[in-house]
């Protein structure tokens, strides 16, 4: 079985807002430190918190798609399209495709917690779009349940969020207690962040922030004592394109 597991002590940190806002970062920047380095079009993933609230400043995005996803609380959107607060809230996700180029601002309220997850789709396409972006509502997401395990799909699999970066399924998925098989697409690397609840892989024991990359797998076996979510991202082994990454070394 090729799974890399990342525990939070050994994923890369940050701070904004003079500490009101903190993160941990399963895939950093690379200045960032942590284990875990971007791959595929997967360019950057942090969980971000706020206990008693605080803003990101206004600042500005290009070429990426950024997607936040609301897990806890309320924030607050700002963009220089619009110029107006947005509120997205528990559930609720957002896609900035910046394009060309876009500046706007983030406000976690107290107790709030999201994801906020960088793509890198084709530059050489996208650079030049106008930047554009969507919310999509809790209720807006597909929801299905099979033989006890239930998803909520983002991308793909019938997920409303519509993307320009290549190849790449979104979904949060809750295993009932009990032993699971879950067929994977060897074409793709799969990401798993553990939201909550301990679960067995293999040989591996999974815990709350644990951060896992799985490769080259047809199936997994997954053990649940208590119900346990994830929050999965699938990526493409191989682009049709170069990356950001790619562009910038070579």
């Amino acid at each position: 079985m090729s799974v890399q597991i990342t525990s939070k002590q050994d994923q890369a940190r940050g701070a904004f807002a003079g500490g009101a806002i903190l993160e941990n970062k399963p895939i950093g920047f690379p200045q960032d430190g942590g284990l875990q380095k971007p791959y595929s079009n997967l360019f950057y993933w942090a969980n971000a918190w706020s206990d008693h609230g605080g803003e990101i400043g206004e600042h500005p995005h290009k070429m990426f798609e950024i997607m936040s996803f609301v897990l806890e609380g309320e924030v607050e959107h700002y963009d220089n399209k619009f110029k107006r607060w947005l509120p997205l809230q528990t559930g609720d996700a957002q896609i900035i495709r910046s394009g060309s180029g876009i500046s706007h601002a983030e406000r976690l309220l107290e107790g709030s917690r999201i994801f906020q997850i960088w793509f890198d789709p084709n530059i050489e396409a996208t650079m030049n779009k106008e930047a554009t972006y969507d919310d999509y509502r809790n209720n807006d997401m597909k929801f299905t349940t099979d033989l006890g395990i239930a998803h909520k799909h983002y991308v793909g699999n019938g997920g409303p969020v519509q993307m320009d970066s290549e190849g790449v399924e979104i979904s949060e998925v809750t295993f009932s207690p009990g032993a699971h098989n879950i067929q994977s697409d060897a074409s793709k690397i799969h990401s798993y962040y553990v939201l909550s609840g301990e679960a067995q892989l293999g040989d591996e024991h999974l815990r709350e922030h644990d951060f896992i990359k799985v490769e080259n797998e047809t199936e997994l076996s997954i053990e649940v004592t208590e119900e346990t979510r994830l929050f999965s991202i699938s990526v493409p082994q191989k682009l049709t394109y170069k990356t950001y990454l790619e562009h910038v070394k070579f």
